[in-house]
């Protein structure tokens, strides 16, 4: 899961980075995190980041493995991601 965590960030264009408040960061790990999403419409809001099917595929397994984990792991992880971000 980390791996792919690091290959969805590096997917990021190069506009901001981690400590400059950048709300397209924000955005994807908001709707990374948000169970409420699903893997189709996941794949359709971050589209303009994949330049390939493979990418799109990578997305939705990526996607899987946050919607398999509890509230409490997402609110974690939302967390960690401030942290991260302000440090």
């Amino acid at each position: 899961m980390k791996l792919l965590m690091i290959l969805m960030l590096a997917a990021l264009p190069p506009l901001c980075y981690a400590d400059s408040g950048c709300k397209l960061l924000e955005d994807v790990v908001e709707k990374t995190i948000n169970s409420d999403i699903s893997i189709p419409e996941y794949k359709e809001l971050l589209q303009e980041f994949t330049d390939s099917e493979a990418a799109a595929e990578a997305m939705g397994k990526f996607k899987q493995c946050f919607l398999s984990q509890s509230h409490r792991t997402l609110k974690n992880f939302g967390l960690m991601m401030v942290i991260l971000a302000s440090s």
